[in-house]
């Protein structure tokens, strides 16, 4: 695979991943902003809205007329989080021309249909359409509402809003649907030509096609994009150290039968210079494999919890760890969740729990480059936070991680909150820690 970037526009960074390996090539455009608590719910809804509609398909019906003439492609809205960085736009994936009849050029039309959705959407006097925008904002605000019923992810969620309170992460969640549902459509119009004219855009494109020619079919249809002062000062605040010397405990009382535990830690020092392998092979021996620690420990020996398992996230520099236990147990599944965090960062990591997590992580990274959407969304992320790594490296990498490096990482953590959500006793009193 050929790995080229360049930055064609102002403030527009194409990176181009040339390959013959799949049928079938992905395109993406996304712009990037600082994600803020003031423009949270905007921006959420920004590629939803642009997706019901351009100035030459002015509905979705005439859209998926378009996709079809060219044989099945799809435009998909994006809107994710790198760290607190916001990237909202679109991925299409579409058929290599080479084995369509007359080797039509799919890459010119999907480039020319994401640009269009993009910079020419449907509007009436300048602005979003208000039954569009209207539309849009419900379907948001029920998605938040039903958000609440995934009570795994609602735990997590409210772990987020706690621990990072006064960080922008804690604008990632989106937890009021009467916010939503406030939304103007001129409101959220000044706020997508705000986007249009300061964010810095990223491209990604893997496919056969040569790089001159990637190259100038962007710039074709990016022509129109609007370029004022560009904002480069966004990126992700890291916290080291937890907030207070004991880790902040909340609680919250629900209709559940099982409670949910989230656990957040601060990565301390190790962020000054993120080792991205070492971290991805500190999570695998921690909680991220049915192999690791606490699935061993806290679930199958111990039977402390229903499931339990950590995450990491590498560019805030966060260690989370989602379980569902029993209201009795939580003082002791507390207890064991940080023991064997300890016992990591005291060195006491068998070599086959190492060879165990060294091998998950290679192997996944190593199927990265078999989908070219996952392709895009790793070098999205690397992009971001300015690492220059490619799947295939970062996979040798993780086979190299020692256990002093896996040790290093836990020995520097810090507990930063416990979220505790619970039902409520018989005596309608609260559970745990009240």
């Amino acid at each position: 695979m050929d790995y080229r970037r360049e930055e064609i526009m102002p403030g527009v960074f194409l990176s181009a991943l040339k390959t013959d390996k799949f049928k079938t090539a992905a395109l993406s455009i996304t712009l990037l902003t600082q994600l803020d608590h003031e423009h949270a719910y905007l921006d959420a809804l920004i590629p939803s809205v642009l997706r019901r509609g351009t100035v030459r398909h002015p509905d979705m019906a005439s859209i998926m007329r378009r996709l079809e003439e060219m044989y099945g492609a799809a435009a998909v809205p994006v809107s994710l989080c790198v760290g607190e960085v916001k990237a909202m736009g679109f991925y299409s994936t579409f058929p290599e021309g080479r084995f369509l009849p007359g080797g039509a050029d799919e890459l010119a039309d999907t480039a020319g249909l994401l640009g269009e959705l993009l910079l020419a959407p449907n509007t009436r006097g300048g602005l979003l359409l208000p039954d569009y925008v209207n539309s849009e904002r419900a379907k948001l605000a029920e998605r938040i509402r039903a958000a609440k019923n995934d009570r795994i992810s609602y735990a997590f969620q409210r772990l987020i809003e706690q621990m990072c309170s006064c960080e922008a992460l804690s604008a990632s969640v989106l937890s009021d649907p009467d916010e939503a549902e406030s939304i103007h459509y001129t409101k959220l119009t000044r706020r997508y030509r705000d986007l249009l004219a300061a964010s810095p855009v990223e491209v990604f494109y893997c496919g056969s096609e040569d790089y001159r020619v990637v190259r100038e079919t962007m710039l074709g249809a990016l022509g129109a994009l609007p370029r004022g002062e560009l904002d480069f000062d966004i990126g992700t605040d890291v916290r080291m150290n937890a907030v207070e010397a004991e880790p902040r405990r909340f609680y919250e009382t629900m209709d559940v039968g099982q409670g949910k535990l989230a656990m957040g830690w601060r990565l301390g020092d190790c962020m000054e210079e993120p080792d991205l392998a070492a971290l991805r092979v500190f999570n695998a021996v921690y909680g991220g494999t049915a192999t690791s620690k606490l699935f061993r420990e806290i679930r199958e020996a111990r039977s402390l919890c229903y499931y339990a398992s950590s995450g990491i996230d590498d560019v805030k520099g966060l260690l989370y760890v989602h379980s569902g236990i029993d209201k009795a147990n939580y003082d002791a599944a507390v207890e064991g969740i940080m023991d064997e965090l300890g016992k990591i960062g005291r060195g006491e990591i068998s070599p086959d729990e190492l060879a165990a997590a060294q091998r998950y992580c290679a192997q996944a990274l190593r199927l990265v480059p078999d989908d070219p959407v996952e392709l895009m969304m790793h070098y999205l992320k690397m992009n971001i936070i300015g690492a220059d790594i490619s799947p295939e490296e970062l996979a040798a990498a993780c086979e190299g991680v020692t256990a002093g490096e896996v040790a290093g990482i836990a020995r520097g953590t810090e507990c930063d909150a416990i979220y505790f959500l619970s039902g409520e006793d018989a005596d309608g009193e609260e559970a745990a820690g009240e």
